[in-house]
């Protein structure tokens, strides 16, 4: 009879939730093969064996962290306002960076030297890209909005990233309303009508 399978999906995503966890109450500094092993109840040798080294592991953080962002901005409903569909778009992006601080540090830093994102997995961002796109697009045709939709979505991301980051750090205001306010002040102006 043949020894039952160990190195299963159900391991490998219980080590990648393992690892998320990790980087969560540890951040950068305490993520380590061995904590993570240690959270998924496994061995440091199952880590390497599913994701061939801490490189490797980082890298699913890396897309689980897109998956995960993604699927909060794909699920902003379309409605009868262009230009409060965007504003609610990037709202749930400073929620998610508000709440994901350590593994936006995995998808938008560059914080493991042994993990240098290259062409295919940026392209782990392109639902994020073409989500907001997509809602910025319909506000130029709605009038809302004037310019190339991919370039006013990349300054849109930019934009957000930074105060988003800017705000988990603890430097864009001391209490709640001034943040809101820098936030609104900051979208207000690129999203001024032509």
């Amino acid at each position: 009879m043949p020894r039952p399978k160990q190195r299963t999906p159900e391991l490998r995503d219980r080590l990648l939730r393992a690892a998320i966890d990790t980087l969560t109450d540890g951040g950068i500094a305490g993520f380590t093969t061995r904590r993570v092993a240690a959270g998924a109840e496994t061995s440091v040798p199952a880590v390497y064996e599913l994701f061939g080294d801490k490189a490797g592991l980082a890298r699913e953080i890396f897309f689980e962290g897109f998956r995960r962002l993604g699927g909060m901005l794909r699920a902003v409903p379309d409605g009868a306002d262009p230009r409060h569909d965007l504003v609610c778009t990037i709202d749930a992006f400073r929620e998610f960076v508000r709440h994901n601080p350590e593994l936006v540090e995995v998808m938008f830093g560059r914080p493991f030297a042994d993990f240098d994102p290259g062409r295919g997995e940026r392209a782990a961002g392109d639902v994020v890209r073409e989500t907001l796109t997509g809602r910025v697009r319909r506000c130029v045709e709605a009038g809302e909005l004037d310019g190339d939709p991919t370039d006013l979505a990349h300054v849109l991301i930019a934009v957000a990233q930074g105060l988003a980051r800017q705000e988990v750090a603890g430097w864009l205001g001391v209490t709640e309303v001034e943040r809101d306010r820098r936030w609104s002040l900051a979208f207000e102006r690129v999203l001024r009508a032509p």
